[in-house]
């Protein structure tokens, strides 16, 4: 990597060239960056004024403005002190609204400029001749993370081809600069742009590399096209982690393709805080040796890291960037010599403003008398002038990042620009600082071993952990109340979820699919007693997607079934009821590791009997396998007998135990998570169940029962009755000798099992116990503050999911008046381009719905929309409903808040959005409905989210982010109203209602003496 003092030395002397570089003391850019470094004094502040610069540009009028600002900056605590004046007199109301309005206005205005090159290409023409004339040259990028539309993605495609020929036009105006172009052999086109992928394609799911591959080279290769024939150099941008195979694949495809197969000025990032880039970037370079045309390749840090540690934590993923900015730092300098090892094919380009990092590449090329010409710097504008210029001091062309756009969909680039500036570990941030240190600024990456502080690394693949005690260097123990085999104590924690981005992960759902396919039409029996009977009745599961495609035949039980599957019940409890918790808790970490196991197989069996595109089906198969871990979790505290009072004398304990017989009574929509969550849960507290399946998804309930016998849970204490819910389900619902009923589906069904329960006649042991979820009319908020590419993609997944078969599915969006017009205009376009399609084929959205009756159902609620409302749009399907249960995405708008559309829950792809004049009409046309499960706003107001949280009432609510999608622990799931009887699902308490809670006292007092426990 070259010697380490040669590098420092360089590195002063590059410093140096940066001093002199750098601005005066009497311009504004000079006091610009002084009052960054005071505003970085303080995080509260700095989070603070990033959310403001967030939200502002959306602010449509100056009392907006000043609201917002007395939000986001509700004290001066903690606030810099040349800031404290201003937002004195704001908070004291001597400065009217429109003078904050107005010196907000320019001061975002101001750091918008210091980083964005021009909001037209008429302004970022005159910024890059402006660099022309300072011997440097650029890139332009198009400002804009990812689109929601194709629309959109047309637009933001004809605006890089209007770019390109702009730009080519003005550069055959200007005069040759060698430094800045190059010459000879080392030559470079006057112009490149840098494209976004994301940005091209609204559709982008890592689950299906492939057909967005194809999709975005579509999109891709016109411009490809006026590259080469306008002489424009083009690189394509890396972004986020999940999008890298996407990124490369469309680069090598296009290029390979022999059109521009000869076409040497296109190149792509590579980023060196990934862990995979070393490997990625090797292969990169064998790649182009085989297509024999040179690329170029911009090395870079990394701007998401965030992100990706952020996303890595929730999912319980390993995380794919270093943790350390000296071990990126480190692998940037191994790269660069790579990169400079094949000069000659892969063109480097080094953008960095780490000293350390440029000089390392200048003394790495030097040392293998690589020609000055054969490399080039780049620096972000606004952010790199010095070292720009002190990289051209040196001889080298440096070309600088130059994003233009309107400042709204700039925000993210804007933020990343601060965040950036303002971190602690920046290089740029450090050489402001009076009391630097050179030599520790320019020392060789190097620092403390790796350390990551977000989920364990030691995960198991079952999700669940043993609590470890210092002093006993094992696990806790808790007695069970009834003795035997001590149960020791676990702490829970989700199960990564399946990584789509990984190749073997997407195989692996392939083959499943495969091997399921071929196991299809085969007969299921009912299991009573341990015991398969096939019944002289059986039903054909069908596949939604494919409805002539039989799934399985199933058993149909009959009245004598469900008493035969109630008596064995019977006898299982006397027995299982005693059984140690331990071993009950046993039970369900078999089955869970069993699950993890066959995970692929259960949620292919998922995409063809329900219906579930690939996501949606592997997302309830981890749902089901975290109950089964939580809730053994939850038993081993539940357990420990609790010890009552605090007198002497006596002995208080109060435990638990099994109710008895339960009829769990599943939906399809779910087929796994809530069957399997509702069964085990039930199952360890110490009951026996009959479960009833629903009769779309009863092979599903099947392959759950067989995984509940591998797990060694004893006959009779889980019996299947597959069957028609009006004859013998009403027949478990009424028996005598049932203790409770677990059941989730429709309200209708849900209050005719509480009536049939409390009016149960004969003898019985007690009043039956119901809990039931029953649906909900869900509603998210829209605020006119609200960042839209969030709240309209936000709206559209929750809506759309599965079809928007989701008892948390957003039903109702209500949008503030200042926004509503903009909200519908990008949603109708998102929903237009939404895949619609079979729920096996990896790309697909909007799979069909569960059954011919669902479908007509739905029909008939659009056609009352119709008169409701006014159809904003309303997707065909006509053509695959020839094949399957289908039914286009359609969203009504104009709708009344108490029309029935608005009012009944329709369960499918159908979404009503209403408009609401302020915060308070929307918060009550929210509240206003028979249901309270789910809820949602997005919005960037501090006041607007307190608002909500205290007066939106559903049992979930989600604050900016769709409302659906419950992880077990972190989201218990479960409402009240009409939606839903007893404790969350996933939550502390949801156990407590399979159990009698008992107190026992005994008397220790003998003869005057209390003997003491151990006595």
């Amino acid at each position: 990597m070259g010697s380490n003092e040669d590098v420092i030395q360089l590195g002063k002397k590059l410093l140096a060239a940066m001093n002199q570089a750098g601005p005066s003391k009497i311009s504004f850019t000079w006091w610009e960056n002084q009052l960054m470094e005071l505003s970085m004094a303080s995080e509260a502040f700095k989070v603070r004024m990033f959310h403001f610069v967030d939200v502002f540009p959306i602010l449509s009028n100056s009392h907006e403005v000043a609201r917002h600002f007395g939000e986001y900056f509700p004290s001066l605590e903690g606030v810099p002190k040349l800031f404290k004046a201003g937002l004195a007199m704001a908070k004291s109301g001597w400065a009217p609204d429109f003078l904050i309005a107005k010196a907000t206005e320019i001061g975002i205005g101001q750091m918008a400029k210091k980083f964005i090159c021009g909001q037209d290409s008429s302004q970022a023409l005159s910024s890059v001749e402006s660099l022309r004339k300072k011997n440097l040259t650029f890139s332009m990028d198009v400002l804009g993370e990812s689109t929601l539309s194709e629309s959109e993605a047309d637009q933001c495609a004809q605006t890089y081809a209007s770019l390109m020929a702009d730009l080519a036009e003005r550069a055959r105006t200007w005069k040759p600069n060698p430094l800045a172009d190059g010459e000879g052999e080392f030559a470079v086109p006057r112009v490149n742009v840098s494209i976004k992928l994301s940005s091209l394609y609204s559709q982008m799911n890592p689950m299906d590399p492939q057909g967005c591959c194809r999709a975005i080279r579509d999109r891709v290769r016109p411009l490809f096209r006026l590259g080469r024939d306008l002489g424009v150099s083009i690189t394509i941008d890396m972004e986020q982690y999940s999008y890298k195979e996407i990124v490369l694949g469309v680069f090598k495809g296009l290029l390979e393709e022999d059109e521009f197969r000869q076409y040497p000025h296109a190149g792509v990032v590579m980023q060196a805080y990934l862990r995979e880039c070393e490997r990625d970037l090797l292969s990169l370079i064998d790649w182009t040796k085989r297509r024999g045309t040179p690329i170029h390749v911009r090395l870079v840090k990394g701007a998401y890291w965030d992100y990706e540690t952020v996303i890595c934590d929730q999912k319980h993923w390993p995380v794919p960037v270093f943790t350390r900015k000296w071990q990126s730092d480190a692998n940037y300098e191994k790269l660069t010599g790579v990169l400079l090892d094949n000069y000659r094919i892969v063109h480097p380009m080094f953008a960095s403003h780490n000293i350390r990092s440029v000089g390392s590449a200048m003394i790495q090329a030097r040392q293998r008398q690589i020609p000055v010409g054969a490399i080039e710097f780049q620096t972000l504008y606004g952010m790199g002038d010095a070292i720009a210029a002190a990289e051209a001091g040196e001889g080298y062309r440096c070309r600088v990042y130059c994003p233009f756009g309107r400042m709204i969909p700039g925000m993210g680039y804007l933020v990343r620009r601060l965040l950036e500036n303002t971190s602690n570990d920046s290089f740029l941030l450090q050489t402001l600082q009076k009391d630097r240190d050179e030599d520790s600024l320019l020392a060789a990456p190097a620092g403390p071993p790796e350390v990551w502080h977000g989920h364990p690394a030691h995960v198991s693949g079952t999700g669940i952990l043993p609590v470890q005690s210092a002093q006993e260097g094992g696990a806790k123990m808790a007695q069970q109340h009834t003795g035997g085999t001590p149960v020791p104590q676990v702490s829970f924690v989700n199960i990564p979820e399946v990584n789509w981005m990984k190749e073997e992960e997407r195989n692996a759902m392939t083959a499943a699919l495969d091997k399921v396919k071929g196991e299809l039409g085969k007969t299921y029996g009912l299991i009573i007693d341990g015991k398969e009977i096939v019944t002289s009745t059986l039903r054909d599961s069908v596949n939604p997607s494919h409805a002539k495609q039989v799934i399985g035949r199933v058993s149909q039980a009959e009245p004598a079934h469900a008493q035969q599957a109630i008596d064995a019940a019977r006898r299982a409890f006397e027995t299982w009821r005693d059984v140690p918790a331990q071993d009950r808790v046993n039970v369900l970490l078999k089955a869970a590791e069993i699950s993890v196991a066959r995970k692929y197989e259960l949620s292919a069996w998922e995409c063809l009997e329900a219906g579930k595109p690939w996501a949606e089906a592997m997302a309830d198969v981890e749902e089901a396998i975290d109950y089964l871990n939580y809730y053994a979790a939850e038993m081993t505290r539940l357990a420990k007998p609790l010890r009552m009072g605090n007198v002497q004398g006596e002995i208080n304990d109060y435990f638990y135990e099994g109710k008895g017989v339960g009829v769990v009574i599943s939906p399809w929509n779910f087929p796994l998570a809530i069957l399997a969550g509702m069964s085990v849960a039930a199952i360890v507290t110490g009951n026996a169940v009959v479960i009833k399946p629903s009769n779309n998804t009863p092979v599903i309930g099947a392959k759950f029962m067989e995984i509940l016998a591998e797990a060694g849970l004893p006959a009779g204490v889980a019996n299947f009755l597959p069957g028609p819910g009006g004859t013998v389900g009403e027949q478990m619902v009424t028996s005598p000798e049932v203790n409770f009923i677990a059941f989730t589906g429709s309200r209708d069904v849900g209050l005719r099992i509480c009536e049939q329960a409390a009016r149960t006649p004969g003898k019985r042991q007690g009043p039956k116990r119901v809990i039931a979820e029953m649906g909900g009319k869900n509603a998210l908020i829209i605020d006119s503050d609200c960042d839209l590419d969030e709240a309209v993609a936000g709206t559209v997944k929750a809506a759309f999911g599965y079809a928007g078969q989701k008892c948390s599915a957003c039903s109702r969006a209500i949008v503030l008046e200042g926004v509503y017009e903009r909200f519908c205009d990008r949603l109708k376009e998102a929903v237009a381009s939404l895949k619609v399609g079979p729920a096996d084929e990896p790309g697909t959205f909007v799979p069909p719905v569960i059954d011919a009756a669902a479908r007509e159902s739905i029909l008939r609620y659009i056609e009352i929309g119709k008169k409701e409302g006014r159809v904003l749009i309303q997707c065909d399907a006509a053509e695959l409903a020839k094949e399957g249960f289908y039914v286009g995405p359609t969203v009504l708008v104009d709708v009344d808040a108490h029309a029935r559309v608005a009012q009944e829950e329709i369960f499918g792809p159908v979404l009503v959005v209403i408009k609401a004049k302020d915060l308070d009409q929307a918060i009550d046309i929210a509240n206003d409905t028979d249901y309270a499960l789910t809820g949602g706003v997005f919005s960037r107001s501090p006041k607007t989210l307190h608002e909500v949280r205290r007066r939106f009432r559903v049992g979930n609510l989600y604050i900016n982010r769709p409302n659906t999608g419950a992880i077990v622990a972190r989201q218990p799931f479960g409402g009240f109203k009409m939606s839903g009887i007893g404790s969350k699902a996933g939550g502390p308490d949801y156990l407590t209602q399979f159990v009698n809670p008992r107190t026992t006292t005994e008397n220790t007092l003998r003869r005057g003496f209390a003997a003491t426990e151990t006595d």
